[in-house]
């Protein structure tokens, strides 16, 4: 299969490539030059690519959300780096004879907002009104526009990307393995988690199922409160947990980007798991367990 790929070489993408490039005929959208090989083709503008000639997209480029801290100018970076190149990808794919039959487009569990205790499924409405949700909310709307009877679109709202190298446990592990890490704010907020590897397995399984569109919760089954994954990690590393961080210092050290640190969403992949998919790792346990922390 031909696939052209967005953000090919971050978390997600980099892990994509590695699983597909001896299976498909990849093309990866890159702004740095690269040298290709047999497998893998580097563009670094979406115009050199002829989407007639494309069987799928995976769209999962974007600004890192909870890099630094929420100015401006940041927000407009993460929203435009969405936004931008998601709209001229529909575009081009809807101006073309042959388009690429199924669209695979990022999003993020922020679609819901803030939420509390109740478990959210992809039919949940009762979003939270901030910038999470208006992030997702239009970045989903410009990749539906690429659906018709030729393009199946569907929307990975994907959670916290568990990885020994990278995502969000790599800013995690160096207080964790000093035995100073904790619960963040009150701990009661929920951590909605993946494995590296079941969110690669995902994306793989939603390409090939032709059952499966619109939005995809890319989410364990097992979501846990932050006082619980902050548990399991320091069990994991044998340490400690001796400093929770009070939500006035994080708001102080993040500003409004401290929200998504303080919130959270119990969220569930009902999709997935009507259609079939089976998780390699269900448990955080075991998922942090399979990881080279």
């Amino acid at each position: 299969m031909r696939i052209l790929i967005t953000g090919g070489t971050g978390l997600i993408g980099t892990a994509l490539v590695k699983h597909w490039q001896a299976q498909h005929q990849l093309t990866i959208l890159s702004r740095t030059a690269r040298t290709d090989t047999e497998q893998v083709s580097y563009r670094q503008q979406l115009s050199d690519i002829d989407l007639n000639q494309i069987d799928a997209i995976v769209n999962l480029a974007g600004e890192p959300i909870a890099d630094k801290r929420w100015s401006a100018a940041q927000k407009a970076r993460i929203c435009d780096s969405r936004w931008q190149l998601t709209e001229q990808l529909v575009q081009a794919l809807n101006s073309v004879s042959h388009p690429p039959k199924i669209l695979i487009s990022g999003s993020a569990i922020g679609f819901y907002g803030r939420q509390g205790e109740q478990e959210i499924d992809e039919d949940y409405q009762a979003f939270f009104p901030e910038f999470s949700h208006d992030i997702c909310a239009r970045w989903e709307n410009l990749a539906m526009q690429a659906s018709s009877p030729q393009t199946r679109v569907c929307l990975l709202r994907t959670g916290v990307v568990l990885a020994a190298k990278g995502g969000a446990l790599k800013k995690m592990l160096p207080p964790f393995k000093l035995g100073l890490g904790g619960k963040i704010g009150s701990g009661e907020q929920y951590m909605s988690w993946i494995h590296l590897d079941d969110m690669v397995a995902l994306i793989d399984f939603i390409l090939h199922n032709d059952n499966l569109s619109g939005p995809v919760n890319a989410v364990a089954p097992k979501p846990v409160t932050n006082a619980v994954f902050s548990a399991e990690l320091a069990k994991r590393l044998q340490r400690p947990t001796l400093l929770p961080m009070p939500a006035p210092v994080l708001k102080l050290l993040f500003g409004e980007m401290s929200d998504i640190l303080l919130y959270g969403q119990r969220v569930v992949p009902k999709r997935l798991l009507e259609a079939g998919f089976q998780f390699r790792y269900p448990q955080l346990s075991q998922a942090l367990n399979a990881l080279a922390l």
